[in-house]
């Protein structure tokens, strides 16, 4: 387990391709494989790792995020000392409380980075999903008297399809491991070796650089501070290889959800030795009626299942009614589908109604998305 550390996630990019979905919730508070929210998995891999003092900065739209993690007890983080904080938008002269990126919201939480008594920070965002623990990452970290040491996992670079985010980082390292270089947002990247959104970095460090930034007009903490100091500061890469979800857009996220119905990729994202926590809620188990049929779906507790069911997640409290068909789609918790829809290839966020006999229907690659609360 690690000691010595403290983890910061940062929540409050906006995430314009996913805009359906984050339209009143931050990336961080989005449901994800059936009973989750996208801060879980960071949460979890810090607390699997001995982390217990967890700072979460946000910035918009985190009403929902505060509901969902309360005061950390799901992930243990409920302590009198260390423990879970939540650290909105905080108003000072040199900054107003609107973050323009990484940078800025670092120093805004400037006031609880000095006062946490550890050397070693994991700064992470919250759109990439994937289940670690951060030990070994830890030891090449010392035994490489690095810096910085970066997360990454190998997407071939002649497999990767553009969606327009222009946000993604990957590194060209030495035979050493070294970061030398970087391509950030290429449409045709050359390297293989993609940046997790996940690196290490002593708190006394970390806090030099952002004193140093100060009125260089630098945004990002990676691309605009660590990108351009490659030459003096030691930053090396460590390779994960198991599952990774990285939600850039709507297309990617529904992909990727898509993807947890095949066993080997589920069972990749969620092991015993390293559970992913989330708030619990106490729902009775799922009903099937004698009609319905439900085939390949992952469905979470509290459903009421008469209709036909193929290909899909269903999140807490989904209700099929009687003559529906359902394939190859997310439902979002308290849906309500009435008699005889047919939808396929949608994307349905809480509470939303669809009256009886509507028909819905998208394509893998352009699903169709109902917002929050809706009635179709």
């Amino acid at each position: 387990m690690i000691s010595n550390t403290f983890g910061l996630i940062y929540t409050g990019d906006e995430e314009i391709n996913m805009r359906e979905l984050t339209a009143e919730r931050s990336i961080a508070a989005v449901p994800f494989a059936g009973r989750y929210r996208v801060i879980d998995f960071p949460l979890s891999n810090l607390v699997n790792s001995g982390v217990t003092n967890v700072g979460v900065i946000t910035q918009r739209n985190y009403n929902s995020l505060m509901d969902h993690v309360g005061g950390g007890s799901p992930w243990d983080l409920h302590r009198k000392r260390d423990g879970l904080f939540v650290l909105p938008p905080f108003s000072v002269r040199e900054n107003s409380g609107f973050y323009l990126g990484t940078v800025d919201a670092f120093k805004g939480a400037g006031n609880y980075i000095s006062h946490v008594p550890y050397e070693y920070c994991i700064v992470m965002r919250s759109n990439t999903v994937y289940n670690t623990s951060y030990e070994r990452m830890m030891e090449q970290h010392r035994a490489t008297a690095a810096d910085i040491t970066c997360l990454y996992n190998i997407e071939p670079a002649d497999e990767y399809v553009y969606d327009g985010s222009g946000d993604e980082v990957r590194f060209v390292m030495n035979e050493r491991g070294r970061i030398v270089d970087m391509e950030i947002g290429s449409v045709h990247p050359k390297s293989s070796n993609c940046y997790m959104e996940c690196l290490i970095i002593s708190k006394s460090l970390l806090e030099y650089l952002l004193d140093e930034s100060q009125g260089r007009g630098c945004v990002d903490f990676l691309k605009d501070i660590v990108f351009k100091k490659l030459d003096s500061l030691k930053v090396y890469g460590y390779r994960y290889d198991g599952y990774v979800a990285r939600l850039t857009s709507l297309s990617s996220y529904f992909a990727e959800n898509m993807q947890l119905l095949n066993e080997s990729a589920r069972s990749n994202l969620f092991s015993s030795e390293t559970p992913i926590y989330t708030k619990v809620k106490d729902e009775p188990p799922t009903r099937y009626a004698a009609d319905a049929m439900v085939k390949n779906c992952l469905v979470a507790d509290g459903c009421v299942i008469e209709g036909k069911v193929e290909n899909c997640i269903l999140f807490r409290g989904v209700r099929v009614r009687k003559g529906a068909v359902v394939t190859n789609s997310i439902l979002m918790q308290g849906t309500d589908i009435e008699e005889n829809v047919q939808l396929d290839n949608v994307i349905l966020d809480k509470g939303v109604v669809v009256r009886r006999d509507r028909r819905l229907l998208g394509t893998p690659n352009f699903p169709v998305v109902i917002r929050k609360n809706a009635v179709v």
